[in-house]
């Protein structure tokens, strides 16, 4: 969300969410048809937002929507130990895990209808 010129990113520390604050001092051009620029105003309008402020906040949540599977963590030595333990452990039975695999999946079923 833009307020006053800067970016607001909530952190959660400890069980609290904590407001990071970042001026925005970067600049992005872009190129566009007058096409798209008419509906990003027109968008823009029926969100009560500047174009830029639209485009940013669309832009953002598209970014956000394609990177989590992509997002790198690091672990020390020994959370890769137990990280690579619970992968190799033997599963444990699971009587509704057992029962859903053999129902006909949605695909199989013809469709989602």
């Amino acid at each position: 969300m833009t307020m006053s010129g800067a970016m607001y990113r909530f952190w959660i520390s400890k069980g609290k969410t904590m407001p990071h604050v970042e001026t925005q001092n970067e600049k992005l051009d872009l190129r566009l048809t007058p096409s798209a620029k008419r509906i990003l105003q027109r968008a823009a309008l029926a969100a009560e937002q500047s174009v830029s402020g639209f485009v940013l906040e669309s832009a953002l949540a598209r970014a956000e929507e394609t990177l989590p599977d992509r997002h790198r963590f690091g672990l020390n030595p020994e959370q890769w130990r137990t990280f690579q333990k619970a992968l190799d452990a033997k599963l444990q039975p699971s009587a509704r895990l057992d029962k859903l695999l053999q129902e006909p999946s949605v695909f199989e079923r013809g469709g989602l209808d």
